[in-house]
């Protein structure tokens, strides 16, 4: 049975959709933005801190079933330049340092709000 999941440590979902959704042994992440949670929006910031603020919203979101960075399965980011690829990916590894999970990075043709990078993901909660 599907659950909504929902935590103010993180920034609200601004749209038809939910933090995340859980059938009680996975959870599926929306795509986290670096939005802060009291609303600053940090798209003309580097990639490296867009992606540290989007994956301190993904992990807060995580963090609020009990699950921790470990029990990410699998991420999916989003750029808006593949170019940023480099500077994305050394903010990222230090979020996931051992055993990190599997990962898709695509160039989206537009992202959310006009930031540079959105990164969702699919957690093991059992």
């Amino acid at each position: 049975m599907k659950r909504v999941i929902s935590t103010d440590d993180a920034p609200a979902a601004v749209g038809a959709y939910s933090q995340a959704t859980t059938n009680g042994s996975l959870m599926f992440t929306a795509g986290q933005i670096p939005l802060t949670t009291d609303g600053e929006l940090l798209d003309d910031a580097d990639i490296a801190t867009q992606t540290e603020q989007a994956l301190d919203n993904l992990l807060a979101v995580v963090e609020s079933e009990g699950a921790s960075a470990d029990d990410v399965l699998k991420t999916t980011v989003f750029l808006a330049d593949i170019g940023d690829f480099e500077e994305m990916n050394e903010t990222y590894a230090s979020y996931f340092r051992d055993d990190p999970p599997a990962r898709s990075a695509v160039q989206a043709g537009a992202l959310p709000k006009g930031v540079g990078v959105e990164i969702e993901a699919v957690v093991d909660v059992e």
